[in-house]
């Protein structure tokens, strides 16, 4: 998603039934385009392996004469517009390897990898709310659950399938109602947490609904009928394998639903809003909360308030780490030197206030970031932050004796 000086471009997301011709058909192409991807990958790293480069354009060269060759003529029945925006994708993980983002890009798998294809605007025509891709003679049967902004056109159409078997398509457009909102004069600290999946500087606490946990005995008991199926490609396992895969997206439905509420919640409402830079990947890797921080959705959390909040005109600053944010009394600025997960509420041995464990991270958040905000601290590169800052390592201030 970017932002220009008129409008955003945007994503719009809707499902839609296809017909068997149309499932059949979009089934082939993600076939192909997995193909594709994994043949140039393949020939990326042989080329690699002798210490020459190949890029885009030769790759797309191979597609034509792969195209030609008997043992992959059936590339020719599918549209060649997302054969050729996977290689465009194969070229965009190569840059982001070669500079130090991600790691090297891995080859599609028919059962784990994610189903989909990329359109242009050769590969599709819309018309009147109609959408028709490259290949078919009827129109996606889409089910409209908002409009497009008025007279928006799509410049890419992404089509896909998840886990679950349900059909979506993804149409990029500019959307010119998305404008700065007014400045406002207020400020808040957010602490994410289990308990309380966020504490505001403010004393407001959201209560963690835990989506996952409340279906955790259904999704045991199909795990486990999937578990008792005979592997392969059969029928009842495909079956089994469907009925997990629905509460799965369930769960994550219900996740995004309550994030895209909380973060649009907090944008409008707020000019700056300050979060701890957390490192979530490093976190789950303890095996205790691993479960429950995954289920609370802390990284989808920060990416939907960053992005958000450069729609808006709003700043999102990251405190570093580092910062004892729960140790430090937000008062007069002792410093408590431990302070385990168990303790949640505390009294400060310098001013005796009594503290909430979570309010009182918010509010030195808070302070913190609007240190950063007002006179300026070392800003480091964010993982994927379109517009955030972050505080470098901060030192609480010593009291004298």
């Amino acid at each position: 998603m970017s932002v220009t000086a008129t409008c955003v471009k945007r994503a719009f997301k809707y499902r839609f039934h296809p017909t068997d011709a149309q499932a059949a058909e979009l089934s082939r192409t993600f076939g192909c385009v997995r193909k594709v991807y994994n043949l140039a990958l393949a020939a990326r790293t042989e080329a690699w392996a002798r210490q020459e480069r190949v890029n885009y354009n030769a790759t797309s060269a191979m597609l034509t004469a792969w195209k030609k060759t008997e043992e992959l003529a059936y590339l020719n029945d599918v549209s060649s517009v997302p054969l050729q925006q996977t290689l465009r994708h194969l070229q965009t993980a190569f840059t982001h390897f070669f500079g130090k983002r991600c790691k090297y890009p891995r080859f599609k798998s028919r059962k784990k990898s994610r189903r989909s294809a990329e359109y242009t605007t050769s590969g599709f025509r819309f018309r009147e709310g109609k959408l028709t891709l490259a290949k078919m003679a009827e129109p996606l049967d889409l089910v409209w659950s908002r409009p497009l902004p008025e007279g928006a056109t799509p410049s890419t159409v992404t089509v896909s399938q998840d886990a679950a078997g349900r059909w979506f398509v993804s149409m990029l457009c500019e959307d010119p109602t998305v404008k700065p909102l007014p400045a406002a004069d207020t400020a808040v600290g957010v602490d994410v947490g289990l308990e309380h999946l966020l504490t505001l500087s403010t004393g407001e606490k959201i209560a963690n609904p835990r989506h996952e946990r409340r279906d955790r005995i259904r999704l045991a008991k199909a795990q486990r009928a999937l578990a008792k199926k005979a592997r392969g490609d059969g029928a009842n396992r495909r079956k089994a394998r469907i009925r997990v895969a629905k509460i799965y997206a369930r769960i994550a439905d219900r996740r995004r639903d309550l994030l895209h509420k909380l973060t649009t919640r907090l944008v409008r409402e707020n000019q700056t809003l300050v979060i701890e830079d957390l490192t979530v990947r490093n976190m789950v890797k303890n095996h205790t909360l691993a479960r429950a921080i995954s289920d609370a959705g802390w990284s989808e959390f920060r990416s939907l308030l960053e992005y958000k909040a450069t729609w808006y005109g709003r700043e999102v600053i990251a405190v570093d780490r580092f910062f004892p944010s729960s140790r430090l009394c937000s008062a007069c600025g002792t410093l408590q030197k431990k302070m385990p997960l168990s303790v949640r509420t505390w009294t400060c041995e310098g001013c005796g206030t009594v503290h909430d464990r979570d309010v009182n991270a918010a509010k030195n958040l808070l302070a913190a970031g609007l240190a950063v905000s007002v006179c300026g601290a070392g800003v480091r590169p964010q993982r994927s932050s379109p517009g955030g800052r972050s505080a470098t390592k901060q030192k609480p201030p010593r009291r004298e004796p």
